[in-house]
């Protein structure tokens, strides 16, 4: 148990050093807010291992493909050489792996199944950072870094069906609460996360109802 809490550790000092000072809203205060809410969550799945849950929580976004020109395999690579060198069993190495691979929205119309408990923990706690109060910040953070308008009437949203436009998107900011942000609280697997996200989904329908009224100048 100790050389878990040691391997737990070291991973957040090492993943804390790759992406300190990042400024998209993907930092290591990102990663650090879905690895609390993975431990809160995991509390109420007593079958979900939860070291499982805190190595795939910690190293989910350490090569995230939005960073890395779409490719969908530099996250688990670079998750995997990390566990590599801490001798971990293969087959929880491929479990962590599996999970990173599996997480991340890939547009409205698409399906994001995890194969595992701990996987649904993960993406749960994940998404939980994507909505609320935080969530607004983060996607207007990213929109900034990506140069994207705030908002322009004129660009309806769209539902995507496939990952790859999703991923080549650059609509206005606002878009992407219609595009994902409203539809993940419907979307999380278990019942802590259910219940975290109502008040942050309210908290986002609020922020627009009063963006829009500031619009037109209300």
């Amino acid at each position: 148990m100790h050389s878990q809490k040691l391997l737990i550790q070291k991973t957040a000092d090492h993943v804390k050093s790759l992406l300190s000072g990042e400024g998209s809203g993907h930092d290591w205060w990102h990663i650090y807010r879905v690895w609390k809410n993975a431990q809160s969550i995991a509390i109420e799945e007593p079958t979900a291992n939860v070291h499982i849950v805190e190595l795939a929580a910690l190293l989910h976004d350490i090569g995230d493909h939005k960073f890395h020109n779409g490719d969908e395999t530099v996250g688990p690579r670079m998750a995997r050489e990390w566990l590599e060198r801490h001798n971990i069993l293969e087959a929880d190495i491929q479990h962590i792996c599996t999970i990173i691979q599996e997480l991340c929205f890939k547009g409205a119309g698409t399906s994001s199944a995890m194969s595992s408990i701990e996987g649904r923990i993960v993406q749960d706690a994940d998404r939980l950072d994507a909505i609320g109060a935080i969530g607004i910040a983060r996607t207007f953070a990213y929109g900034g870094h990506k140069d994207r308008l705030l908002y322009d009437p004129e660009v309806k949203p769209v539902l995507h069906t496939s990952f790859e436009d999703y991923k080549a998107s650059t609509a206005p900011t606002i878009n992407h609460f219609y595009e994902k942000l409203l539809l993940l609280k419907d979307r999380m697997h278990t019942k802590a996360a259910r219940r975290i996200a109502e008040q942050r989904h309210q908290y986002m329908e609020t922020f627009l109802q009063q963006f829009y009224k500031e619009w037109e100048g209300n």
